[in-house]
């Protein structure tokens, strides 16, 4: 039976079901004609049809069929595209990755976005497999899941530490590289899309198509009841297409020459600005359409609330140089629809000029790698406290020219790349071997660790110091200004055995493991409370940067920094290489509508003994009570300092609170 295809529409792009049939329509500007290729279900790899589109306009190539529906497989097949390519004549049909028609309705039940401002974020970044795959309380059924993420046991987690958005590691449908495959490995991160609008049925319990497109939904559905914001980490910047001798999947068989960039001189070959083979080139406007449309996909009928951009600075290079007013950038901050969301940069790529930290314009936030990079020097004896001092007032060095705010600032101590919090303080050099490429992928550099006293010999003294550590990064990164981002598993003690390259494995090596011992029940309730302490004291959670000056006439300066003698830090001093102990007086922000807010005064010592710290005069009819100290296990240790001096351990974090005069509190001095 023949197939009859009507004009059709030029717009929108891509196969559009109005309960009638479906329109298709694809861009290809060097194409001479573009064919549509119907399929039977998905056991039956056979061409059914093939029908010429029959009208093109503006370059777009567009025809309506009627009778079609949901679920219906298809492929897009174009005819000569210019010499940038050459043709191969073997049917790759069997092979090749294929469209679904899929029906858009879903019951969202009254879904609204949290919209949790910047200031209360904390950001979770996990993967959909890994969070749940291993976890007692989820049902087998949908462990690993889109289903397990939104699951009552995984959002009691969430709540419990204070998670207002979980930022997923690549949902698109991605492909394993053939390396990969032939290796027996797997591309479990997921950092090579090929389908931009589809959700990976990898995380459904039902992979059928529509089934993908639903359990997402559901999840997201789930996750804004629980009050939890829905990031993706988004990967535009290339595609699993790879470079020269890649696979002919997508965008390079629609139109090479529009969709990537490609080498001036040579035009058979790519600009490679991702590491990955090829750049998708977004000065061209149809290849930035495509991205903008995807976006706003995952918005508008997915509901998601905002992305982290793999790679940012190669979005944003026009032509080859990064240009803070790129197309792209431009493009974003004018949108209606995603100039609203959430839009955070990971602000470098490995071309030149790519590393862009402070370079995005107001509206983006950005993974801020120097906070990580100096807040580990700090605890491994390398700084001393003026970088420090300038990560926990909110990183003004790099965000305040743009006069951005703290928000702009994406802290983090650990990542899904590099070494988890666990093996940070427990390895010093990077143990990659079963990634089967003799341990020279991954990076040593400021990912190597020695956090710990200098010489300790006895197991015991040397479990106990990591241990410290853990909690010194983890209380340095609650309590530095800007939006925290916790890597799932950190709380839990995770380990992947020294391998800070766990891309290519879906295993137990990077699944979470929910079998907690002692030691991690009170890391996990560690961190609970760190969470707790942020949410309470709105000095944590300014949206403004510390600046040592006070808010209006008569009002006390937001921030004053300290020596362990008492003496506030004047200009010479934050210039000594020796000063390893630093206090830090963070004034209740002047809010009248909260009147319980208090002043604190944290120490931070990175120093390999401890210290007598002198504790600076407290208003009148106030003390200083200590609440958290690093030192101790669980942290938790309420008391009031004797005297004016109060101990701070060797490499430890001290939290005191302004309380009014009573009852002394027991405990240690």
């Amino acid at each position: 039976m023949g197939i009859d295809i009507q004009s059709g529409c030029p717009y929108p792009l891509g196969a559009t079901w109005d309960g009638g049939g479906v329109n298709f329509a694809v861009y290809s500007h060097h194409a001479t004609q573009v064919d549509l290729c119907l399929f039977g279900d998905a056991a039956d790899w056979a061409e059914s049809h093939r029908i010429p589109l029959p009208e093109r306009t503006d370059d777009v190539w567009h025809g309506y069929v009627g009778g079609l529906g949901p679920g219906q497989l298809y492929g897009l097949f174009p005819g000569d595209r210019g010499a940038d390519l050459v043709s191969d004549p073997h049917d790759s049909a069997p092979y090749a990755p294929l469209g679904t028609v899929i029906d858009t309705s879903f019951d969202w039940k009254k879904d609204h976005p949290p919209n949790v401002t910047w200031s209360d974020s904390l950001i979770y970044e996990v993967h959909v497999k890994g969070f749940t795959q291993r976890h007692p309380d989820v049902p087998q059924s949908i462990r690993g899941t889109y289903l397990g993420l939104c699951s009552e046991a995984a959002i009691k987690h969430l709540h419990k530490l204070g998670v207002t958005a979980v930022e997923l590691l690549p949902v698109h449908h991605h492909v394993d590289e053939h390396r990969l495959h032939r290796l027996g490995l797997t591309n479990y991160w997921g950092y090579n899309t090929l389908g931009f609008f589809a959700p990976s049925r990898r995380y459904a319990s039902d992979p059928s198509p529509q089934g993908v497109v639903r359990e997402f939904k559901t999840m997201v559905r789930g996750l804004h009841a629980a009050g939890i914001e829905v990031l993706l980490d988004v990967v535009y910047n290339h595609t699993a297409e790879g470079g020269d001798m890649g696979p002919t999947l997508s965008m390079r068989g629609l139109d090479n020459a529009v969709y990537y960039r490609l080498d001036p001189r040579d035009p058979h070959r790519y600009v490679d600005y991702a590491g990955t083979g090829n750049t998708a080139d977004l000065t061209e406007p149809r290849a930035l359409q495509l991205v903008m449309d995807s976006l706003r996909y995952w918005v508008e009928e997915m509901h998601v609330d905002g992305f982290r951009f793999d790679l940012a600075s190669s979005l944003a290079r026009s032509p080859d140089a990064f240009n803070h007013r790129s197309a792209f950038l431009a493009a974003v901050r004018q949108d209606p629809v995603l100039s609203r969301v959430k839009l955070i940069a990971e602000p470098w790529d490995i071309g030149h000029g790519g590393y862009q930290v402070g370079g995005f314009p107001s509206g983006w936030s950005e993974w801020n790698d120097q906070f990580r990079d100096d807040v580990r020097h700090f605890w491994k004896g390398e700084h001393s406290i003026a970088p420090l001092a300038t990560r926990l007032a909110g990183s003004s060095d790099l965000f305040a020219g743009a006069k951005r705010g703290t928000r702009a600032s994406i802290n983090f101590i650990t990542a899904h790349d590099g070494f988890s919090l666990n093996d940070l303080v427990s390895y010093n050099d990077k143990h990659n071997e079963l990634n089967q490429e003799q341990n020279r992928d991954g990076h040593n550099g400021n990912h190597s660790s020695n956090h710990g006293v200098e010489g300790p010999t006895d197991d015991a003294e040397i479990l106990r110091i990591r241990s410290q550590q853990k909690r010194n990064l983890l209380a340095t990164l609650m309590f530095s200004l800007g939006v925290p981002m916790l890597t799932a598993g950190d709380e839990l003690g995770r380990t992947q055995q020294g391998n800070n390259n766990a891309y290519c494995h879906d295993s137990e090596l990077t699944w979470l493991d929910w079998n907690l011992d002692s030691e991690r029940s009170d890391l996990l309730a560690f961190v609970r409370r760190l969470s707790l302490l942020r949410r309470r004291h709105a000095a944590f959670r300014s949206d403004k940067f510390l600046l040592g000056e006070a808010s209006q006439p008569g009002t006390p300066k937001d921030v004053a920094w300290y020596l362990p003698s008492g003496r506030e830090l004047e200009m010479p001093d934050w210039g000594r290489h020796d000063a390893r102990c630093l206090g830090v007086w963070l004034a209740a922000p002047q809010d009248p509508s909260d009147s319980k807010d208090v002043d604190l005064f944290l120490v931070f010592n990175g120093g390999q003994t401890n210290v007598n710290f002198h504790l600076p005069t407290p208003t009148p009819g106030f003390c200083w009570e200590r609440i958290l100290d690093t030192g101790l296990q669980h942290g938790e240790c309420p008391f009031r300092p004797r005297g004016e001096t109060s101990r701070i351990p060797q490499l430890s974090v001290c939290v005191f609170r302004h309380s009014r005069l009573g009852p002394r509190l027991p405990g240690p001095r």
